[in-house]
């Protein structure tokens, strides 16, 4: 692990190449026998955006989230694109760990750090997602998701003014595969699918709450670091689904340098 110097490629032969739990094990064996931090040492050879990915390849999961999410709130301005990804993306067990994690890293507890920083319909969609009380199960209530989608139809398109409640309860609470089956109703209701009555009928943050975007650079790493060994196959696929392109293609026309190669190398072959 002695790669100090600085051998960047060897850095992410290495680093993109282990799971979460072999990281850990290089870096106290790093500290065992130089009696150094390895992210520190690593923090100061290394610098821009292909620090970040390395040293956030280096955290667990849950002190990777903390981490990210106390860069948001206690950065200048709130980056609410990034408190919603992680808190929107994440099971109840991931977010219980990294509210664990924050407090644990930071002394300080989420929910009021959050609730200080934000206000009115985004606080509060935050505060939902931050109980983790999503119901996880893959049942699809086929009476309820038709009621849901008329409950959101009606509390959106057919009136003047959105009641953004109806949107926060169905999309922060039910089931993945039923809010599947509930955003196809709605299309057959609506004529239109939920992303595009969303956009019409909201604005500036609600409308990023209830969309999720966002495509900085921030994002590009934080999705890469935080999914590279959960879900990136499923990503890769709805990325090519979605932009008519290879996520590899995507990363290597958009990156360059180290940063760009270790991307390269978490996200995997083009095919």
């Amino acid at each position: 692990v002695c790669f100090l110097g600085t051998d960047e490629s060897a850095i992410i032969a290495i680093i993109a190449h282990r799971s979460i739990a072999q990281r850990q094990q290089i870096k106290m064996v790093y500290k065992r026998d130089f009696g150094k931090d390895l992210d520190e040492d690593l923090k100061s050879e290394l610098s821009g955006q292909f620090e970040k990915v390395v040293t956030g390849l280096l955290k667990t999961a849950p002190v990777y989230d903390a981490y990210e999410l106390r860069n948001a709130i206690k950065g200048a301005g709130t980056d609410e694109a990034c408190l919603l990804e992680i808190l929107a993306s994440r099971s109840n067990a991931e977010i219980k760990a990294l509210t664990a994690a924050y407090s644990q890293e930071y002394g300080k507890v989420l929910e009021e750090d959050i609730c200080g920083d934000t206000s009115g319909m985004f606080k509060r969609v935050l505060v939902s997602l931050l109980t983790a009380g999503r119901d996880e199960c893959t049942t699809v209530d086929e009476a309820l998701a038709k009621k849901d989608a008329k409950e959101m139809y009606d509390a959106g398109e057919a009136r003047w003014g959105t009641d953004e409640d109806k949107f926060l309860t169905i999309l922060c609470i039910r089931n993945r595969s039923h809010l599947l089956r509930v955003f196809q109703e709605y299309l057959r209701i609506a004529g239109r699918d939920i992303e595009d009555s969303i956009k019409r009928e909201m604005s500036g943050n609600l409308e990023e709450i209830f969309l999720g975007l966002g495509t900085t650079d921030s994002i590009l790493i934080r999705v890469m670091v935080s999914r590279c060994e959960i879900d990136m196959l499923d990503i890769k696929t709805e990325f090519l689904k979605m932009y008519g392109k290879t996520l590899h293609s995507f990363i290597k026309g958009d990156t360059s340098g180290h940063y760009g190669k270790i991307l390269l190398e978490l996200c995997g072959p083009e095919k």
